[in-house]
């Protein structure tokens, strides 16, 4: 395969596993990020980078947005959201985090590819993206051309932005307004 075939092919891939979230599930999640008076997000590895990524956006929407493990990251409570990524389902350290935000008082909102698993079951709100994680990369169940969660994060990434948009929307913030709170420091 050519790299424009690869490209192409993994292009698709993407586009088909956000085409195929339920649109019930994306306003869904918006209207848990709009209600939210602080939102709180995590995950690990490379879904962790979408996961800051997403953030940042909420950041931008001028939502009180923070990403667990950095240093001002304030506590979760009543009123607040902590959204987790779990593509394969569950991970010890998101389970565990969940425990402690919903014993705060917190809502639980859950990023997923595999509903059933441990994560989403113990969330008030899961946002599925239909697409091959690592639990379901190896053997006969492998069908994308990118290598592990690779399909699963590069969908998060544009499912991400959609729901931004869906959110800035919803809450009549301004692009430019959007644009005006990015940081001058890079």
């Amino acid at each position: 395969m050519t790299l424009c075939d690869l490209a192409t092919r993994a292009a698709a891939e993407i586009r088909d596993a956000v085409a195929t979230i339920d649109p019930a599930a994306l306003e869904g999640m918006v209207s848990e990020l709009a209600q939210a008076q602080r939102i709180v997000c995590h995950g690990v590895g490379r879904e962790g980078l979408m996961m800051r990524a997403l953030a940042m956006r909420l950041y931008h929407l001028g939502l009180d947005a923070h990403v667990v493990g950095d240093m001002s990251c304030p506590p979760v409570g009543p009123g607040d959201l902590l959204v987790v990524s779990a593509g394969p389902g569950g991970f010890s350290t998101v389970d565990g985090l969940i425990g402690v935000a919903r014993a705060a008082g917190a809502r639980i909102a859950c990023v997923t590819a595999q509903a059933q698993g441990s994560a989403p079951r113990a969330a008030d709100r899961v946002f599925l993206i239909p697409a091959q994680t690592m639990a379901n990369d190896q053997g006969g169940q492998a069908t994308s051309v990118l290598p592990m969660g690779s399909l699963f994060e590069g969908a998060q990434y544009l499912a991400f932005e959609l729901l931004v948009l869906a959110l800035r929307d919803r809450l009549g913030v301004d692009p430019q307004a959007m644009r005006a709170r990015h940081t001058n420091l890079e």
